[in-house]
């Protein structure tokens, strides 16, 4: 189920009389590194950065502009070899207690064992919505896109462009969704043997340090959000094309829903709506809709 449609047919048309930024810049001009002591690195003028982790610290990094809703694409490069007990952190997110946010993390491994992409949503401060996958391709050896759409009827997780992970939402049902907190861009990498890698039973190998993580071809089409409002106007010259908004209305169409079963069905390899043990008196309520979806 979906909220009614003469609420969301407001909510485009406020948007849509934005006219979107949508821009390729550098990470000089569009991010900060917050901390890591110099672990954090913007490189090639602007076009690369690095993030570093030994065992005195890790590194992250935070866009400097808020979204409310965009298309959101990075380019990643994960720690090759043994990653082990190493997360890399990939996600959106609003600030305060009941805070929204939407997360990719990269769970490392011993070498030559997979990564685990691991997702989440949180909603006005909760999640506990985890799916978790393998990858069809070795993450470390080359550069991948790993891609947020995040419109006010979907959010849509997407890997070199497959679909891998969909939320709807079901307002119309009780069930939040994010659509009224701006939320920054963040990325870290950082330790967490303590459970990243089987349960925490592999711990992090010094020996291999500084484990590097590296990111480029950061893509946005979002409205920016400044000072409790939208920063964008109908006269930006950034909107060039008039499909510059088409993601506001964007959904999985039959090929890519058709592409979305295939890696929920090869790859997935923990879904909170089919653990039994976890939600033994039922499931939450979205299951029934992704289920059916």
């Amino acid at each position: 189920m979906a909220p009614s449609s003469s609420t969301l047919k407001l909510l485009l048309t406020f948007l849509a009389s934005y006219a979107l930024v949508a821009y390729a810049g550098s990470f000089s001009q569009d991010f900060d590194v917050t901390w890591g002591d110099g672990r954090g690195k913007i490189l090639n003028n602007g076009g690369l950065l690095t993030l570093s982790l030994d065992r005195g610290s890790g590194s992250g990094f935070q866009s400097k502009n808020e979204f409310l809703f965009g298309k959101i694409d990075m380019q990643l490069k994960l720690v090759p070899g043994n990653s082990a007990g190493t997360v890399t952190a990939y996600y959106l997110s609003s600030k305060g207690s009941t805070w929204d946010e939407i997360d990719f993390e990269f769970l490392g491994n011993l070498s030559g064992d997979p990564y685990i992409l691991h997702t989440n949503i949180f909603t006005q401060g909760k999640g506990n919505r985890e799916q978790q996958f393998y990858l069809w391709f070795d993450p470390t050896a080359n550069f991948h896109t790993y891609s947020v759409l995040w419109n006010p009827q979907v959010i849509i997780f997407s890997v070199d462009g497959t679909p891998i992970r969909k939320f709807k939402n079901s307002e119309s049902i009780g069930i939040p969704f994010p659509k009224k907190q701006p939320m920054r861009l963040y990325s870290s990498l950082w330790n967490a043997d303590d459970w990243a890698t089987r349960g925490g039973l592999v711990k992090t190998d010094w020996s291999q340090a500084p484990f590097t993580a590296s990111y480029r071809n950061f893509n946005a089409k979002a409205c920016l959000w400044s000072s409790g409002s939208s920063s964008c106007s109908s006269k930006s010259p950034s909107s060039t094309t008039s499909n510059n908004n088409s993601w506001l209305k964007e959904d999985l169409d039959t090929t890519r829903q058709a592409r979305l079963k295939w890696v929920q069905k090869n790859y997935m390899i923990y879904n909170y709506c089919t653990d039994t043990k976890r939600f033994p008196q039922g499931f939450p309520p979205e299951c029934a809709i992704a289920n059916a979806s």
